[in-house]
C-alpha cells in the first residue's frame, strides 16, 4: 500500500511527459508526411550515370564483387 504513494505520482508524471513529447511531435511537424519517405525509396533514379564517374571500389567484400554473367546459359 505504501508503494502506491510513490507509484501513482511517478505514473502521472510519466503520462504528462509522454503527452508533452507527443504534443511537441505534433506541433513541430514530425507527423506531417508519413507516406512520403516510404514512396521515395521506391522512386527510380532516372539520371544516368556519367561516363567519367568512378565505379565503386571492390574491396574483397563478397557484396561488392561483380559476378560474371553468362547470357547463353541454358536452364
Amino acid at each position: 500500500m505504501e508503494s502506491l504513494y510513490l507509484l501513482i505520482p511517478v505514473s502521472v508524471a510519466l503520462v504528462f511527459a509522454i503527452g508533452a513529447v507527443f504534443w511537441w511531435a505534433l506541433r513541430s511537424g514530425q507527423m506531417e508526411d508519413l507516406e512520403g519517405p516510404a514512396y521515395r525509396i521506391l522512386a527510380d533514379d532516372d539520371r544516368p550515370r556519367p561516363d567519367d564517374a568512378p565505379l565503386p571500389p571492390e574491396n574483397g567484400d563478397p557484396a561488392t564483387k561483380r559476378a560474371p554473367v553468362d547470357l547463353d546459359q541454358k536452364p
